[in-house]
């Protein structure tokens, strides 16, 4: 009986040993992916998000958490990241709110499928500002209000609170929201009004509320490339990217050789195009189009007419606005960039003019003076008194021959036969008079 116990016990063992591999990987297939959203909230953020995402949808997670400690950003780039948001239908998402969640972080965290909030954390203050700080105009402003309530309405919240958060005319005294005031969330206040399920202290502690303590934490970071995408996609850094392109550039084409203006023209527009790339914004089209255009200018030094230059021109600019999803603000950047490169061109020429290499020898910059040795004809005083002969009647003018030299001579007004000789009485540069010898003789006796 007791060999018959001791099999049975260890034939349990032996297939508990087998099952426990597979109730660990049961265990271990439950996945968290911790994302966080930090900064500003800009074009580069979303090729970041949109990777995390589809790694976590690859990998089974169960659960998306958004780390969010942001003061907003721009109306285009939170767009493009709620339209990635709501697209994602199989995986949880959590706005977890670590600090503040304001504007564009505000909208945001209305996507997830749940908020959760730290203590001394805050939501809200979401109007759209122009970028002289002020409110944007009616039209720009109307939009942002429909997708503020369009964001509260998708989780199942009351949108008047969002509403509050992006117009200051709502009034709600009773959350610190009187008229002109924008309306910006406490976590307590968030969870009265159902704008956060809870207020935890910590990460962990959020894991526990939702009851996923035991689950396969995995944090994802942006990496270089992605870091270095979301400085040069900012709205301010990409104007001031091709203003340095552009004004490289006209310094090099009147440099000699090529030397530090062209490089920093060319690494600027390297990391344009660079950045855009790796944030999603560009395709290979536009690196193709850019790529003519710089073809066609290269062209335009050995092909002349100016219909390869200007075509070139024109590739490279269709080529930048079509890089990015404003068109407006990559319109807006490019004038600025061309308002830089053409004061700087007036700044060269006026002032290091003479010593530009291309430019001297596509534009005469020589002063034709005195001082500088030119003169408009030689003058010929040695002819003076000398006798020629008239080849040709003068009308007063005609040509006349001095020592086998026909020279080109004008009377005192008088008419001359041809044949007839003269004496030259006047020298003045170009300007040769001469009269009838016998008239000459006349007026000297």
């Amino acid at each position: 009986m007791s060999k018959m116990i001791r099999s049975v016990f260890l034939l349990i063992l032996f297939i508990s040993t087998i099952a426990l591999p597979f109730i660990h990987s049961d265990a271990a297939e439950t996945k968290v992916y911790q994302v966080p959203l930090h900064q500003e909230v800009e074009k580069g953020l979303h090729a970041f998000l949109q990777r995390s995402f589809k790694e976590a949808k690859a990998e089974g997670a169960e659960t998306i958490v958004l780390d969010i400690d942001t003061p907003g950003g721009f109306v285009d780039a939170a767009d493009q990241i709620a339209k990635l948001m709501k697209t994602t239908d199989d995986v949880k998402i959590v706005a977890f709110i670590n600090d503040r969640a304001l504007s564009a972080g505000a909208f945001l965290a209305l996507y997830a499928d749940e908020i959760y909030m730290t203590p001394n954390g805050s939501i809200g203050a979401a109007q759209v500002i122009d970028g002289s700080g002020n409110a944007a105009e009616t039209k720009a402003n109307s939009y942002w209000l429909a997708q503020m309530k369009n964001a509260a309405l998708h989780s199942g919240r009351d949108p008047q609170y969002a509403l509050a958060m992006a117009n200051p005319e709502i009034d709600l005294p009773d959350l610190r929201a009187q008229k002109g005031e924008l309306l910006t969330l406490t976590a307590d206040e968030a969870e009265q009004v159902k704008y956060s399920e809870g207020t935890v202290a910590s990460f962990d502690e959020l894991l526990k509320k939702l009851d996923l303590q035991d689950a396969q934490v995995i944090s994802t970071t942006e990496t270089f490339t992605e870091k270095m995408a979301r400085f040069i996609t900012n709205p301010v850094v990409v104007p001031i990217l091709l203003s340095v392109a552009s004004l490289g550039l006209i310094v090099e084409l009147y440099s000699p050789g090529f030397g530090v203006p062209g490089s920093m023209g060319l690494t600027a527009l390297f990391l344009f195009f660079y950045g855009h790339t790796v944030a999603g914004l560009a395709g290979y089209e536009t690196l193709i189009l850019f790529l003519l255009g710089v073809a066609l200018i290269i062209a335009e030094f050995f092909v002349a007419g100016g219909i390869a230059g200007i075509f070139g021109i024109l590739a490279i600019i269709g080529s930048i606005l079509l890089t990015g999803t404003n068109l407006a603000f990559m319109a807006v950047s490019v004038l600025i960039a061309i308002a830089v490169a053409l004061i700087g061109a007036v700044v060269i020429m006026k002032f290091f003019g003479k010593k530009l290499h291309l430019l001297n020898k596509i534009i005469l910059m020589d002063t034709m003076d005195t001082e500088s040795g030119y003169v408009s004809n030689k003058n010929r005083n040695e002819l003076l008194q000398k006798v020629a002969t008239t080849i040709t009647p003068l009308y007063p003018s005609g040509v006349a021959e001095l020592d086998g030299e026909r020279i080109d001579v004008v009377s005192e007004g008088r008419y001359i036969e041809s044949g007839k000789e003269v004496v030259i009485v006047e020298v003045e540069g170009f300007r040769i008079v001469v009269r009838e010898k016998k008239k000459e003789e006349e007026q000297g006796l």
